[in-house]
């Protein structure tokens, strides 16, 4: 099977996308983890083109990591740098303190993103934050969080969850209207749809 790197730490072959297991429990030769599209909207909006700037040496701050499926791809990539993986349902909340336990470069978090204060402790300024969050004031949140923890010139990934914002508006205003919200406090670069995900929009940003 032959894989080709499109990125750093990031390869497909003519369907998938894999990422290198990094983890301490991974054999010496490592093997390639399938990055399914279908279960991440970082995976989906890779394949539509865009490339996220995480490098091995990368610190990221990911916001709604869940169990940390995604996030422990992004801790392939950045197997030299940092990601701070922060979670507020105290019910999965166990399932990624156990994905971090075998990533050394993975720091569970337990958190509200809504009070970057109350965690501002524990994260140094990172180069990417990655948020995939259910609240409703989605781009308020990460505009609290790009004030406190991301560099200058660093990325801002935001998934908008429409239906979690407004279960009767339509989506295109919705998307809107967070959009704007977003532009209060950073440059919007590119928004993407992701067709594996309906109601929901990728949304590029720096500081």
């Amino acid at each position: 099977m032959t894989f080709t790197e499109i990125g750093c730490g990031i390869y497909r072959d003519e369907k998938r996308l894999f990422t290198m297991d990094q983890s301490v429990s991974a054999s010496k030769d490592r093997e390639f983890r399938t990055w399914d599209p279908h279960h991440s909207k970082l995976a989906a909006l890779i394949l539509k083109g865009f490339m996220p700037p995480i490098t091995e040496s990368s610190r990221v701050l990911y916001l709604g990591a869940a169990a940390g499926s995604t996030a422990s791809h992004v801790s392939d990539i950045a197997r030299n740098g940092l990601v701070y993986a922060l979670e507020f349902s105290p019910r999965v909340m166990k399932n990624l303190i156990l994905a971090c336990e075998s990533r050394p470069n993975m720091i569970p978090i337990f958190a509200d993103a809504n009070h970057p204060e109350k965690y501002s402790y524990l994260v140094d300024k990172v180069d990417v934050i990655y948020q995939d969050i259910s609240q409703r004031n989605q781009a308020e949140i990460a505009l609290k969080n790009v004030r406190c923890f991301l560099k200058d010139e660093g990325c801002l990934i935001l998934m908008i969850k429409a239906r979690s914002i407004d279960t009767i508006a339509k989506t295109r205003e919705i998307f809107g209207k967070e959009v704007e919200k977003l532009r209060e406090g950073a440059s919007v670069l590119e928004t993407v749809k992701l067709p594996q995900y309906r109601d929901h929009l990728a949304v590029i940003a720096t500081k």
